[in-house]
């Protein structure tokens, strides 16, 4: 075991500026320092990092961070130095001298954390260097993305059990903040724990209120709601034109409001998140491409104006609301429609081999990519437009892509941010006779390379916006100077690229033999059915606590009622099922399923004579006893 340097609560203190840990925090690192692979079960928000970041401290060497997320990777490192604390990042996008320069320079200075996307574990660069890295502890973040069965299952996370092999006799941290008991033990399983322990928060958010309205307009619950509640809010979107849609109706009635999607450009996304979080604006009306690692606690307000496909990802979204423990609002607004469409989406979710191989073509077509070519390369990718050209839905498209990445073909990326970067391509003497003959471009030349070390010898990273700010020029003429230096082959120029990406993890291969493995396909889609039928159950359930119900899902049977959200609210005005009642409606509802296995929305329908609130206390008590139980397909029976 690498040896301890200091007390934990020193680092703390003199890093963080805490005085005592969060609930479990302190265990979770023990169990660390103790050298136990540790899986640790958090909510967003509820400070997961430091449970990596605070034993790092505390041991000789290095940790290793593996992230999907390349933006939080880019935070945690900035906010990492800020603290003092050498930090570096590898990711994909990033060119292979920028990796070597990042890993020798891990290997060789006091570095304490080098976050890695997944996709570079395995590269033979990357193992080439790890031996020299001195790594003490391996955290590995989003960790349910290892598991098959989960919810965001990202095939490159495969990889770290590999790691393992290289990394004998060091501890494995996997955290989450949503995974199903299932999904955890095969964490456990695929990181190869042994000697381990499991720590699980509490699902409780005592200062959260959850609930579900099935409202006549949505648009004018939404401006009921936001009247009501004060501060800070998100609205959650599905489409990229429902958020711009929203946005200007919030508007037209006085509400500070703004548009936020993968679409906009990566300046856009930025300017319009700092406003947000400056609260400059006071509702961000957005995708799921919004929120993921932003630290913002004083969110009073999340609406979904769309259904999730999952309790997972409602949870995840939901939770944004309330990190600084103080009174907010989780609400979900739904049609009956809605429900019958999401179920209606499990053909589009898991298309068929074709339909694969149809689109595989197509983005062959569309980036002109030979066979055999493209593996480890970027292809800008909108969406909109290649749905469009070839005719197919873009939800169709965006689910091929989701089966392609999980099959391990190719990623697709709709948040991006890869630096402009420039180089020196000409000999002196040939640049200071350009200088001569152009001098409108004489500034911008001598303060590259004034600013940027090595812009002679290797690409390095420029950014468009500072240039323009010391020239005194507008962006958009810097990189019109940008790329007449490179027409004249003085520099050769890539601009920065915040457009969704493309990148092929293998070369493009003929589309027949695109296969995929379709036992576990299959098996995929009927646990997908099962969480869709898991949500659908917690959006009809009118008799339980929200907060329960989301924690016995993932699996804390501990959570006592919240007595805030709206089924808790609504119970104390409903007065409870007598015994007759009870056992008239258990035993009408045994000989049902007897008969007929059906989902409990569509026995809720077939009920409909039934007072539907104490149908669902009844059937709510039968699963929780396990007298009746949901069956692969989401039925009961």
């Amino acid at each position: 075991m690498p040896s301890l340097s200091t007390d934990i609560h020193s680092i703390l203190k003199n890093y963080w500026g805490y005085s005592n840990f969060r609930p479990l925090q302190e265990k979770i690192i023990r169990s660390i320092l103790d050298g136990k692979d540790t899986l640790a079960l958090m909510p967003t928000g509820g400070g997961k990092s430091l449970c990596y970041q605070v034993p790092a401290m505390a041991m000789d060497g290095l940790c290793l961070v593996v992230s999907p997320l390349i933006a939080l990777m880019k935070d945690q490192v900035s906010n990492l130095k800020s603290r003092g604390i050498t930090a570096f990042a590898i990711h994909t996008g990033m060119k292979r001298y920028e990796v070597i320069n990042t890993l020798k320079t891990a290997s060789d200075s006091n570095c304490k954390f080098l976050y890695v996307s997944p996709e570079r574990l395995e590269t033979k660069l990357f193992l080439e260097y790890l031996p020299g890295l001195n790594v003490s502890l391996l955290a590995v973040d989003e960790a349910h993305c290892i598991s098959q069965w989960g919810y965001d299952f990202r095939p490159p996370y495969l990889r770290i059990a590999a790691l393992r092999e290289e990394l004998r006799g060091i501890p494995v941290l996997a955290l989450t903040a949503s995974a199903t008991p299932d999904v955890q033990e095969d964490i456990c399983k695929r990181l190869s724990f042994s000697r381990h322990e499991i720590f699980k928060a509490s699902f409780a958010r005592p200062n959260l209120s959850y609930s579900i309205f099935e409202p006549d307009s949505k648009i004018v619950r939404l401006i009921e709601i936001l009247g009501n509640v004060k501060g800070t809010a998100i609205v959650y979107c599905m489409s990229r034109r429902k958020t711009t849609e929203i946005a200007n109706q919030l508007l037209s009635y006085g509400i500070s409001a703004d548009y936020y999607h993968a679409g906009l450009t990566g300046e856009e996304r930025s300017k319009k998140q700092e406003a947000w979080i400056k609260n400059d604006i006071r509702v961000i009306v957005c995708t799921n491409a919004f929120g993921m690692g932003i630290d913002k606690p004083d969110v009073r307000l999340v609406v979904h104006m769309d259904l999730p496909d999952c309790l997972e990802n409602y949870y995840q979204e939901a939770g944004r609301g309330g990190r600084d423990e103080k009174k907010s609002y989780a609400v979900l607004l739904y049609r009956k429609d809605e429900i019958d469409s999401l179920r209606d989406s499990v053909a589009d979710r898991f298309p068929d081999l074709t339909t694969i191989r149809n689109i595989y073509q197509g983005l062959a077509n569309y980036f002109q990519l030979e066979t055999g070519k493209g593996e480890g390369q970027f292809f800008e990718f909108e969406i909109t437009d290649f749905a469009k050209r070839f005719q197919i839905p873009a939800g169709i498209v965006m689910n091929v892509l989701r089966v392609l990445g999980q099959e391990g073909f190719l990623s697709f990326n709709e948040q991006v941010f890869l630096p402009a970067k420039a180089m020196f391509i000409c000999n002196k003497e040939t640049l200071y006779q350009f200088e001569n003959d152009n001098e409108a471009l004489e500034p911008l030349i001598t303060l590259m390379l004034r600013t940027y070390e090595g812009v002679f010898d290797i690409p390095v990273n420029i950014f468009e916006n500072q240039l323009a700010g010391w020239l005194g020029k507008t962006p958009e003429a810097i990189k019109t100077d940008l790329t007449t230096l490179d027409r004249y082959q003085i520099i050769s120029y890539e601009p920065q690229k915040d457009k969704p990406q493309i990148y092929y993890l293998q070369s493009r291969m003929r589309t027949e033999n695109v296969n995929i493995d379709a036992k576990a396909y299959e098996e995929k889609k009927q646990r997908f059915i099962k969480r869709l039928e898991a949500f659908a159950a917690f959006i009809i359930n009118k008799t339980d606590c929200r907060s329960q119900q989301i924690a016995i899902y993932f699996g804390d049977g501990t959570v006592q009622p919240c007595g805030v959200c709206d089924n808790c609210l609504a119970k104390k005005k409903t007065p409870p099922l007598n015994e007759t009642e009870f056992s008239s409606i258990k035993e009408t509802v045994m000989r049902l399923i007897k008969t007929d296995k059906l989902t409990p929305a569509a026995l809720v329908a077939k009920l409909v004579y039934i007072d539907k609130e104490k149908l669902m206390q009844v059937l709510t008590l039968l699963q929780a006893e396990k007298t009746i139980v949901l069956n692969g397909s989401g039925k009961l029976e």
